[in-house]
């Protein structure tokens, strides 16, 4: 199967299936001399793992992560760095019943089609079972950018199922099971995530995330333009189905006169490119929104087919989350991390030396 590696200069190439032994990754790229440990990478792992709340899928999984290569007396050599995840909660006959047919809105029908066979169990290679590694490598990229150059990166659920989420501030993520940066109207989320899992359907949601301290010159003009990576990368994470940068599609109601970010002597006066101009990180914070659509695996029935074309209903049993956007917070911030160590490192093999007479301006301008 090819399609399982992303990046290019600092490398991720993802393996394993959701209810095989073990998932994992091979990190080929990582910068010599970093201290990294296991309990660096498991902090974000225990971010994301399933069975935290009520309100997501109660598989069981610790999701405790080995390093089995790339460190030497704990720091990275420079070689692949493999990071292991052992599965220890399949249930795979959870899955029997749909063996045979297909999820309406799943990749079950599209899987078979380009290979002739799928692994029903959980989805297989399909199943955000698969985000885990993905996460463990972001961990690594997300360590480095920040000892290197100190970028941060945070994120939080803006909109769930049609609920907007007013952002009261960012301290309230870590304080809730929707990673919300607010406090105020949790228990409305609470309350509507109950009845959703009662009347056994699902919902969307819309995740926003930012790395601040960027430096302005990583990127490209053209094919390989920061601002594409990233959207290539969201749009790689299971059931996102749009991706915004900065202002995104309020864009098109905008005028030119409001919407091109002024600069001063001080920093920009906005931020509606979303910290990327002409593909190049312009030195603002790079705000990423994406909208994740409906989880497919639901105890509602649905019409569909079975393998031999002809017409089935099919419902799903077992443990899924009803909105997987829930968990997706730490996945998403993993990917713009990994994005940005691959430009970081992209840029300096190329335009290390560069140097010029203007120095960057601030990334906003203090408050007038």
């Amino acid at each position: 199967m090819s399609g399982s590696t992303l990046g290019h200069l600092f490398r991720v190439t993802n393996f394993g299936e959701s209810h095989g032994p073990a998932i994992g990754c091979v990190i080929d790229g990582c910068p010599p001399g970093m201290a990294l440990a296991e309990a660096d990478i498991q902090i974000e792992l225990d971010r994301r793992r399933p069975g935290t709340s009520r309100h997501v899928t109660q598989r069981q999984e610790p999701d405790a992560v080995e390093i089995l290569s790339g460190v030497h007396e704990g720091r990275t050599t420079g070689t692949p760095i493999a990071l292991l995840i052992r599965n220890t909660d399949q249930r795979s006959k959870d899955y029997a019943n749909i063996a045979q047919s297909f999820r309406p809105g799943h990749a079950d029908y599209a899987y078979l089609q380009k290979y002739g066979t799928r692994d029903p169990r959980g989805g297989g290679r399909s199943s955000a079972r698969l985000t885990a590694p993905t996460v463990a490598a972001g961990a690594v990229a997300r360590k480095w950018l920040a000892e290197r150059h100190g970028i941060g990166l945070r994120g939080g659920m803006a909109e769930l199922g049609g609920i907007a989420i007013r952002h009261e501030g960012w301290q309230h993520v870590a304080n809730n099971p929707f990673f919300a940066p607010n406090a105020s109207q949790i228990p409305q989320l609470e309350a509507f995530m109950d009845e959703l899992r009662r009347q056994g359907d699902s919902v969307g949601a819309r995740i926003v995330v930012e790395a601040t301290g960027v430096p302005p010159g990583w990127g490209e003009p053209l094919y390989d333009r920061l601002d594409a990576d990233i959207a290539k990368a969201m749009m790689g994470l299971n059931a996102v189905k749009g991706v915004e940068i900065g202002a995104g599609f309020a864009s098109v109601a905008h005028r030119g006169s409001m919407h091109g970010d002024e600069m001063s002597p001080a920093g920009f006066r906005s931020n509606h490119d979303g910290g990327v101009l002409g593909g190049i990180s312009s030195g603002q914070d790079i705000t990423v929104s994406i909208a994740i659509k409906p989880t497919s695996s639901i105890r509602t029935p649905r019409q569909s087919i079975d393998v031999q074309g002809r017409p089935a209903t099919v419902e799903t049993f077992g443990r899924h989350d009803p909105c997987v956007g829930i968990r997706a917070t730490p996945i998403a911030e993993a990917l713009l991390a990994l994005v940005l160590i691959d430009h970081a490192l992209r840029h300096r093999a190329q335009c290390g030396d560069v140097s010029h007479p203007l120095p960057p301006i601030p990334g906003q301008a203090p408050a007038s």
